[in-house]
Formats: structure tokens, C-alpha cells, sequence
């Protein structure tokens, strides 16, 4: 499966009389731009009131997600895998990892940890502005 990190702008009831404009961005599971928004469609319906855009669908690449059950914010890390070549030569290739944390010491934290059996090197790490990440459903 791939990634598409889409980004939504529509109007949200807030439990006042007038609704908000919201622009938010997901990560969503699927294989094709079409399926994706339309899952995402499905999920966010019964937030939307008024008209919704979608003005962004974008595949991302990602080496893996660090998943927290306490977490609520998702960061984005850059980390450089370090391998050695059969010539004793150093070979460095950068990766994406989506994190969750409630803070960037959190999220290092987790990352950290997924990271701890692998030879490599935390570049940076900052907040993503994804709300949620919406995974295909299984069978």
C-alpha cells in the first residue's frame, strides 16, 4: 500500500451558530489519489458542513510510522540508514519515519527507541502538520 498525504479545507460545525473554516492535512492508505480522497470523504463526512476541497493529494514515501497509543501530534524525521558495502565503503541513504509524540521530546524519544537495533543517524526531526493518519481497512 502507499501513502497520500491530502490536504482538506472545509467548514466545521464548532457548536456555535456559525460554522469555521478548517484546512487540515491526513495521511491516507490506499493504492490510487481517487481511493484515498474518497475514504478520506468517508471518514471526515459527518465533520463537514457547508463545501469541502480537496487542493492537494500528494504520495509521500515513507520508510516506516512509529506509532504511540498515548500520542497525539505526528512528527516527521529524517534519518540516515548507514550500511556498509562488501568494499568496507560506508553507504548512507535518508529516510523518512512518520513519529507519534506529544512533543518533539516524546517523539525523539519513540523514534529513538524504534531506531535502537539499527546502524544509523537521526538528522531532524519537527512537527508534521497531519491531524491523522487513515489506514486501509483489512479484509
Amino acid at each position: 500500500m502507499l501513502f497520500y498525504e491530502i490536504k482538506v479545507n472545509y467548514q466545521r460545525q464548532t457548536g456555535e451558530d456559525n460554522p469555521s473554516n478548517v484546512k487540515e492535512t491526513y495521511l491516507v492508505e490506499g493504492f490510487t489519489p481517487a481511493d484515498v480522497e474518497q475514504r478520506l470523504m468517508e471518514e471526515i463526512k459527518p465533520l463537514i458542513f457547508g463545501d469541502c476541497e480537496v487542493p492537494s493529494c500528494k504520495k509521500v514515501q515513507l520508510y516506516d510510522m512509529v506509532e504511540a497509543a498515548d500520542a497525539d501530534m505526528w512528527y516527521k524525521a529524517r534519518v540516515e540508514m548507514i550500511t556498509v558495502e562488501d568494499d568496507g565503503k560506508e553507504k548512507r541513504k535518508a529516510v523518512s519515519i512518520l513519529v507519534h509524540g506529544n512533543d518533539v521530546k516524546s517523539a525523539l524519544n519513540n523514534l529513538q527507541k524504534y531506531l535502537e537495533s539499527l546502524d544509523c543517524e537521526v538528522v531532524s526531526i519537527t512537527k508534521s502538520p497531519i491531524v491523522e493518519v487513515i489506514r486501509a481497512v483489512n479484509g
